[in-house]
This record gives C-alpha cells, sequence and structure tokens, in this order.
C-alpha cells in the first residue's frame, strides 16, 4: 500500500506521464534495437564493427533496466479484479503478439518454405507459441511476470527478491526462451515493482545532485566497460548468463553469476540518473516521446532494420561494418516512428498499435473503445 502511495503521489501532478521515465525507456528501446541491428549486420556479414562495442558495453544493463521500468508502476494495477488485471496485462500483450508475429511470418515463410520445406512456415508459426519467436520474446514474457507477481504478492517482498536474485545467479540453460529469460529477468521486474518508491527517490536525488551523479558515472564507466569485455575463459563460458539475440560468442565477466547481479544495478543507476537529468531539456522531447512509445519501435523495428541491412549488404556501397550497422539501427528506430505517424494521419491501420474493444475480456468504456500497445 505504502509503495502505490507514493507512486499515485507522484503520477497525480500536473502531467500524467513522468518524463525521466519515458526519456529511461527511449533510452532502453534505442540500446534494444542497436542489438539487433548491430549483431544482425555482423551475423550477416561474417565480421564485426565498431557499433558492436557499444551493445557489448550495454549488455550488463539493457535488458535489466528494460524490465524494472516494465515494472515500475505494477502497484497501481496489481489489485484490480482478476477479469480486469488479465485484460489490461495479459490479453492486452497477447493481442500484440498473436499480430505481430503473423506480420512478421507474412514476410519471412517464403524463406521458411524454400529453406526448410513447404510445411514449415506453419510448424514454425505453431512452435511459436510455445517458444517465442524472434524479438518479440519480450511481449510473450512480460504477461507471465505480471501473473507470477500477482500471484506471489501475499508474499514479503524481500523474500520474493531473494528468490528472483537466486535464479537470477543460476546459470539457467534449458533452451526454453521462457524458462531461461524468466530466470534471468524477473528480479529486476519485480524490483521495479516492490522499490519504486526508492527509485523515484533515487531520481530526485540525482536531479538534485548533478554533479556527485556525473562523478559517480565517471567511476562507474570503466568498471564496467572493463568486465564487459573482458571475455572470459572457455572452461567457465557455461556460467555464463544466457543474452538473447546475441551472436552466441562467448561473454564477458559481467556475465558471470553474481557478477551480472551487482553490475547490472549500477547500470540501471547510471540509465535512470541520464534520463532523471536530460529529462525536460528541449533536445532531448524526441527521446522522451520515443520512450512513451517504446512498444510501437519494439513492434515493428524488425521490417525496417531487415531491409535496410539487405540493401546495405548487397549493394556494397559503404564498405565499414560499423557504419552499415549504424544506419540500420537508425533505420529501424526511424521505421516504426513513420509508420506510426502515418497510421494516425490517416486513421487507417490504428489496430497494428492499438488494441481493438472486440480483443477484450474487460470491455473498455466507449471512449476507450481502443486501448494503446503501451
Amino acid at each position: 500500500m505504502c509503495c502505490m502511495k507514493a507512486i499515485t503521489e507522484i503520477r497525480t501532478g500536473s502531467d500524467e506521464r513522468i518524463p525521466w521515465v519515458d526519456t529511461a525507456k527511449g533510452i532502453c528501446i534505442i540500446m534494444v534495437v542497436m542489438v539487433h541491428a548491430a549483431l544482425g549486420v555482423e551475423e550477416a556479414a561474417g565480421e564485426t564493427g565498431w557499433l558492436g562495442l557499444a551493445v557489448t558495453f550495454a549488455r550488463p544493463f539493457r535488458m535489466p533496466d528494460f524490465f524494472l521500468i516494465s515494472g515500475l508502476f505494477l502497484a497501481l494495477v496489481i489489485d484490480r479484479p482478476w477479469r480486469r488485471y488479465l485484460d489490461r496485462k495479459v490479453v492486452h500483450f497477447a493481442y500484440f503478439y498473436v499480430l505481430w508475429l503473423t506480420i512478421q511470418f507474412a514476410f519471412k515463410a517464403p524463406g521458411m518454405a524454400m529453406e526448410e520445406g513447404a510445411l514449415a512456415p506453419a510448424e514454425n508459426y505453431l512452435f511459436a507459441f510455445v517458444q517465442p519467436f524472434g524479438t518479440l520474446w519480450f511481449v510473450y514474457l512480460l504477461p507471465i511476470f505480471f501473473i507470477v507477481a500477482r500471484v506471489l504478492k501475499p508474499l514479503p517482498a524481500w523474500m520474493v527478491l531473494g528468490w528472483a536474485a537466486v535464479l537470477e545467479i543460476l546459470p539457467v540453460h534449458t533452451g526454453s526462451i521462457i524458462v531461461d529469460e524468466f530466470c534471468a529477468r524477473f528480479v529486476w521486474f519485480y524490483a521495479g515493482y516492490a522499490l519504486a518508491p526508492q527509485i523515484f527517490r533515487f531520481a530526485a536525488w540525482v536531479r538534485a545532485n548533478p554533479g556527485k551523479t556525473l562523478a559517480g558515472i565517471a567511476v562507474w564507466a570503466p568498471i564496467n566497460g572493463m568486465l564487459a569485455f573482458t571475455t572470459c575463459p572457455e572452461h567457465i563460458a557455461p556460467w555464463l548468463q544466457p543474452d538473447i539475440g546475441t551472436s552466441g560468442a562467448i561473454g564477458g565477466l559481467a556475465e558471470l553469476p553474481f557478477i551480472s547481479l551487482l553490475l547490472a544495478i549500477p547500470g540501471i543507476g547510471v540509465v535512470i540518473a541520464v534520463a532523471s537529468l536530460v529529462a525536460g531539456a528541449p533536445w532531448s522531447r524526441w527521446l522522451t516521446w520515443l520512450g512513451s512509445r517504446s512498444i510501437v519501435v519494439y513492434l515493428a523495428f524488425f521490417l525496417p532494420m531487415a531491409v535496410t541491412r539487405t540493401v546495405l549488404l548487397k549493394l556494397g556501397i559503404i564498405a565499414d561494418i560499423g557504419t552499415i550497422s549504424f544506419i540500420t539501427w537508425v533505420a529501424a528506430v526511424a521505421g516504426p516512428v513513420v509508420l506510426y505517424g502515418l497510421v494516425q494521419w490517416s486513421g487507417w491501420g490504428k489496430w497494428l498499435f492499438e488494441r481493438p474493444a472486440w480483443a477484450h475480456i474487460d470491455r473498455p468504456a466507449r471512449k476507450e473503445a481502443v486501448q494503446p500497445a503501451e
């Protein structure tokens, strides 16, 4: 109740949204797209590029921060009636998963059929309801987190956090994305929920102490970089934490048990700190806007990313792999924004990013005939 009261007080100000939260989400979605853009280009080209250095540096805190922010406002809705809770936190994401899974397969099915046989697209499509497909694993996993957090609500928060931390520390490699990523990420989602008041207080402290904050970031950056870039010996590689979207190369010391947990905490703090310091600045409004619609980018970035990567590698005009990765990254972020703008301008295709009334089990009021993806 204290957590919910604190967040409610923050959200009942003059502005419904909290700028630094959206800015942090903007930073996170940019980092997530960067991973897929850079590693996709490197895998297709068989070479590495300079953008991969940024991917490696951000790996310790990229997804932990994304999940932590996803759980930040859970206290406001966790006590809703089960039907409404399931509608907003399970059916909502299930709609977008099925929709964008179908869209992705519409583009990828011909290639699957040529490479794996005529039945492969149908088989892979059905299997995607058991094993999340491609970039959509986050949308698949998030509803599971919401359900588990609701079921565990009667338990003391410290007990759940401790259990979740143990799951993160254990090097779970079952081959199931659901199991492996649940173990690796649930602690951060639950921490966003359980520690929300402390997180908001930290953001307020950052804004009041920019000098100390920047000094702390200067100390953190080389430590994070050293642990992220120092390759683990092969004999302890099985102990590394799994990271969806990576190329399979042996990771750094930052991914070892205990180290991955401890290193993610200051990394998350840095993202929150940077977001808190820059939110509200005129030049950062685009980042705040992007964060407020981060799910739009996450759902739709796969197509402009794949098209840009293929075209640039086929043309061969640009030789530098890092530059190709950077252009692919920018296109992957900008493409969904353009699509979203066209949808809003034309009024057609809003079902791509807004859940229509028929896709509810707890029907919204008339003025809420559609529910945005986020």
